[in-house]
């Protein structure tokens, strides 16, 4: 239901659930895979594919279109006043390699919706509306993740997103060129300003599920560092080395990951929503016989504020030097990524806590995954909206969340967004 404070032509304004279930349905039949998930990488045939049809979609419903340097599509609906730049409603349509049908995926489907509401109803919003799909969120085939919005942000240049090579050195730009979506807009605010942007996407996690409801307010997103660790022993013979004669790097190794599930578990730390995980492990050589000498494995660090990370480095330090030096064991801890925690723009937050009224939605979270809102987040005014998905489980096939959530999500996508157009008629016609 639309706030009170919209006009009566717009308070009767509802989305169409099954039409928006079938629009996402529909767009996830490129890249489908036989378990029910969905392996639609960056750059791939199937990104081309669902590319097109975005672009053909948005088209019905009164769009131009501009694509960025970067990838980045945005479908842009003319307003009252085009002086403004449009109000952005954005997620993915990229996924993970063994992914699900609704990361990303429902974001942009209710952006769709939305639009398709205004346009059947010939609604002329203030400003322009802007549906967008931003280029490689999952960061699967090429890192880091968020690219085409962090380009845009201004968190990294065009030339170092274009250079970034999946595993079998193709680079980003290259495949962006191989399926004709390297745009002549440049990729940044400056360029290709918007005025806000809201998002939909699935939680991700287990808070709204567990509290039976549909919908929640994501109120910032937490605090992440990652790490390459580079730990340096001394290979042997596993049979001829006695065991007090060893700098054995896989066992410190294995050490340390217990190290890191320890400190996260610290009662007060936990308390604050503390995560620490160790991946992406090699080591060498790759022998059974022989002691391995050389191991990196990459930490990730969380937490809802940025000094409850470096609270949490500095324990994980201290704990790592401890066990390198028991096991005669050379470590190099570098930081190379961060994102600092990012906290959400207040009216929108409200516009959106008013759209969600109906569903009883008290639930406010802080996302302990990414999104392209981060980045958004550091140009213009940005607000999320999470919908539930079932047992908190993503990244996987069985991710799922039901159509009476997704529909709840693009309802209150539209009566959040139509608010906050009608807050930025009202800013500019008493200014």
């Amino acid at each position: 239901m639309i706030a009170k404070s919209l006009s009566s032509a717009y308070a009767n304004l509802h989305t169409n659930a099954q039409r928006m279930n079938d629009t996402l349905q529909h767009s996830c039949q490129w890249g489908s895979t036989e378990d029910g998930g969905m392996n639609r990488l960056s750059g791939n045939d199937d990104d081309k594919k669902v590319r097109d049809w975005f672009i053909a979609e948005t088209a019905k419903y009164g769009c131009s279109h501009k694509v960025d340097v970067m990838g980045n599509i945005f479908a842009i609906r003319p307003g009252q006043n085009n002086d403004l730049p449009p109000i952005g409603l954005g997620s993915h349509l990229d996924t993970q390699p063994t992914g699900g049908k609704y990361d990303g995926i429902l974001g942009v489907c209710c952006a769709i919706e939305t639009l398709k509401v205004i346009h059947e109803n010939n609604i002329t919003t203030y400003a322009p509306l802007a549906v967008i799909n931003w280029t490689d969120e999952e960061g699967a085939r090429f890192k880091p993740a968020m690219l085409g919005s962090g380009v845009w942000g201004g968190v990294y240049s065009t030339d170092y997103a274009h250079n970034q090579a999946d595993m079998d050195g193709v680079t980003l730009k290259q495949e962006l060129e191989r399926i004709g979506y390297v745009g002549d807009v440049p990729c940044s605010y400056d360029a290709n300003p918007l005025l806000a942007h809201f998002e939909v996407h699935i939680e991700q996690g287990p808070i709204l599920d567990e509290a039976e409801k549909p919908v929640g307010l994501v109120k910032s997103v937490q605090s992440m560092r990652w790490y390459q660790l580079d730990l340096v022993g001394r290979s042997g013979h596993t049979g001829a080395t006695p065991m007090d004669r060893r700098s054995d790097t896989l066992l410190a190794a294995a050490r340390m990951i217990v190290a890191v599930n320890e400190v996260v578990s610290i009662p007060e730390l936990a308390a604050k929503g503390a995560r620490g995980t160790i991946a992406v492990i090699t080591s060498q050589p790759q022998s059974t016989n022989t002691i391995a000498g050389d191991v990196s494995m990459n930490l990730d660090l969380r937490s809802p504020e940025d000094s409850g990370v470096d609270e949490l480095e500095r324990l994980c330090r201290e704990r790592f030097e401890q066990i390198s030096k028991e096991s005669g064991v050379a470590l190099d801890m570098k930081a190379f990524w961060e994102s600092p925690a990012t906290y959400f723009n207040e009216p929108m937050k409200d516009c959106i806590r008013a759209a969600a009224n109906q569903y009883d939605c008290s639930h406010e979270i802080v996302s302990g995954a990414g999104h392209d809102s981060v980045y958004t987040a550091k140009k213009v005014p940005t607000a999320m909206i999470f919908a539930r998905c079932r047992d908190g489980v993503s990244h996987n096939p069985a991710e799922y969340s039901r159509p009476e959530d997704c529909a709840a999500a693009a309802e209150v996508m539209l009566g959040a967004y139509l608010q906050y157009d009608e807050i930025t008629r009202q800013k500019h016609q008493t200014s």
